[in-house]
């Protein structure tokens, strides 16, 4: 890829991040601390996809920083990507949540939330034609492959995502701090994800 189209989608994807920034389309655009975007190379190969921000991601502005962030960080090591090398990014950009009483408490997304997000989503999928898209967790997963898909029965292949690119889906990392017996399928799940970066991937499924 040349210098000037790398400069091209950079700008674009910083142009469309402060367009989410100044976003209120939803309530928690007003309560969060900062909107979160994503981060990593303009000309990834690879495209993580989470559910949405957590409190230390709406802390520091910046998608998977917590436990499950290092751990990810460590899943991608393994098939050999930095994390530089990669685009993270999550459904929805702000943080959802739910008073307590005593605290702002995480929650998922709902679908008024979900589909107000998706056009920025669409719009990074766009900007940077990744060769895979890595969802992590089911609801990330259903959010392309519909609400009947199952994280437990559908993982471990791969399915035609947005604009034709291939799509897998594996556990969340957060999932596999509460259980280590998923940590070997999602090892599988992102060797396909490398293979296919690497075009060599497995047609059987």
């Amino acid at each position: 890829m040349s210098v000037a189209e790398r400069a091209t989608r950079e700008q674009r994807l910083a142009n469309l991040a402060a367009t989410v920034e100044r976003c209120r389309a939803c309530e928690i655009g007003s309560i969060r601390r900062n909107s979160v975007f994503g981060e990593g190379d303009a000309c990834a190969k690879l495209l993580v996809i989470g559910e949405g921000p957590g409190e230390t991601e709406d802390q520091l502005g910046r998608p998977f920083v917590g436990r499950a962030g290092q751990l990810l960080d460590k899943m991608l090591l393994a098939i050999g990507l930095q994390r530089d090398d990669v685009f993270i990014a999550n459904t929805v950009k702000c943080r959802p949540t739910f008073d307590d009483g005593v605290r702002l408490r995480n929650r998922p997304p709902d679908p008024v939330e979900m589909a107000n997000c998706r056009p920025y989503l669409d719009e990074q999928i766009e900007i940077l034609a990744p060769g895979v898209i890595l969802c992590l967790g089911a609801p990330s997963a259903k959010s392309f492959l519909g609400p009947r898909f199952s994280i437990t029965k559908q993982r471990g292949t791969w399915f035609e995502g947005p604009r034709g690119i291939p799509l897998i889906a594996t556990f969340h990392p957060a999932a596999l701090l509460r259980n280590q017996s998923w940590k070997r399928p999602a090892w599988d799940d992102l060797k396909l994800a490398r293979r296919i970066i690497d075009g060599t991937p497995t047609l059987d499924a």
